[in-house]
């Protein structure tokens, strides 16, 4: 009987100090968009851009009569398309892209190929197509 209690708490020592390993987590993967690649893919606003306000809830507090920029559906370019929001200059620094970074202070925040691929399009001009 002293054995089997012996045992038993060998296991369950065993059990608490095992690492747990999930393989099935797969990593997020963040796209590689060279801007100064003539033949890069031409990001599409409509397309690509503003699918990441609607997804990511952003409409909920940047709609018509709340804070700006007002990301809705067919006023969201408008509202970004200004040097407040958007720098093609140092897209790095535009506030579209930096309010909410993974790493920012905003509420929300994209995911990191989300954050690639709008400072890609910024890079690219931040066209309305």
């Amino acid at each position: 009987m002293k054995t089997l209690k012996f045992v038993f708490a060998a296991l369950i020592i065993a059990f608490l100090f095992t690492e747990c390993k999930y393989d099935f987590i797969v990593p997020e993967e963040v796209p590689i968009i060279d801007p100064n690649d003539p033949d890069a893919e031409q990001i599409s606003f409509g397309n690509q851009i503003m699918p990441i306000f609607t997804t990511n809830d952003c409409t909920s507090c940047h709609k018509t009569g709340g804070r700006a920029p007002d990301l809705t559906i067919g006023k969201a370019y408008a509202a970004i398309n200004t040097i407040k929001y958007i720098n093609t200059t140092t897209p790095e620094q535009s506030l579209i892209y930096t309010m909410p970074k993974p790493d920012g202070s905003h509420p929300k925040k994209y995911t990191a190929s989300q954050a690639a691929l709008l400072l890609a399009w910024i890079q690219q001009g931040a066209k309305n197509n």
